[in-house]
């Protein structure tokens, strides 16, 4: 077991031994300018990133799911960005899925001792009937948590590819998953408060992983969020706004569309496009796996 004070994740910040003496200004600056660390810690991981993007690319084709599990804030980030999918790529609520150590009640609020069971970080994923077609990807900061550990180890018996995403190098989670995503940005402005720079540079990574693997399964078009589902007034006018981009027609021409697409921004931009009506667009889309250019 790795000893918590010896990790950058839980060191004190040298450059905010007296944070509880500096002007809020001063305070703001210097929290300001240890933000700018999380890019540059991403940045340095790229490599391994992109290995874990593809991995998650050839799992969603399979019609496999993409997996978070954590704890704490970091469970949390996983249930978000899991949450996000849905509406932005159109995603089926099962395909990107959130597990946090102790339920949904987590996302909340703190359940004491929650992320200490190995077990119970198997038995979810078990709940879950996880099979060799999903991805598992491990959140943790300090890269120990016990929740995640027994989650990656019972996927690795299963034959599910494993993502480990944590803040410290040489991770016990990293040592486990089979992609170890290790982005450290140093010590905390608040000493072992890793909802700052850590949780800044998991969402970060999240957004990555899920933003890339959703262009891969052909969720987008140019930069278009083309599977967007339009479910409120906002969403709607989005629709319209990324119809109209996509094939340089009026609003009108966009709303019309749409509607004889039934809301749906693909079939729409094909229809428009290739000058078809829905049923060749949707046959176009099928035949191309769902990639507008190669529909085109």
């Amino acid at each position: 077991m790795v000893d918590l004070a010896k990790m950058e994740t839980e060191k004190q910040n040298p450059n905010t031994m007296n944070l509880d003496r500096m002007s809020v200004k001063e305070a703001l600056v210097v929290m300001n300018k240890e933000d700018k660390k999380v890019a540059e810690a991403i940045e340095e991981v790229i490599p391994e990133i992109e290995e874990a993007v593809q991995v998650i690319i050839r799992q969603l084709k399979k019609g496999g799911r993409l997996i978070y599990t954590g704890a704490g804030t970091s469970g949390r980030l996983g249930v978000l960005d899991a949450a996000e999918c849905p509406p932005t790529f159109g995603t089926p609520k099962e395909q990107v899925i959130g597990l946090i150590a102790g339920g949904k009640r987590a996302f909340t609020e703190a359940i004491e001792g929650s992320e200490d069971s190995l077990e119970k970080g198997k038995e979810d994923l078990i709940n879950l009937g996880l099979n060799e077609n999903d991805v598992v990807v491990g959140l943790a900061a300090s890269g120990r948590t016990p929740y995640v550990i027994g989650g990656l180890t019972y996927a690795n018996e299963r034959n599910v590819p494993t993502i480990a995403v944590a803040c410290n190098k040489n991770s016990e989670i990293g040592q486990v998953a089979s992609i170890a995503i290790e982005a450290s940005p140093g010590p905390e402005v608040l000493t072992g408060s890793t909802r700052l720079k850590a949780g800044s540079t998991q969402k970060m990574i999240l957004n990555m992983l899920s933003t890339i693997s959703m262009v891969g399964i052909g969720k987008v078009y140019k930069n278009l969020m083309v599977d967007v589902q339009p479910t409120n007034k906002k969403l709607i006018s989005r629709a319209e706004n990324i119809v109209m981009k996509a094939t340089d027609v009026d609003r009108e021409t966009a709303k019309q569309k749409l509607e004889e697409s039934d809301g749906k921004v693909k079939v729409a931009i094909i229809m428009i496009l290739l000058d078809v009506d829905k049923e060749t667009a949707v046959k176009k889309l099928e035949e191309s796996e769902g990639h507008i250019r190669k529909a085109l």
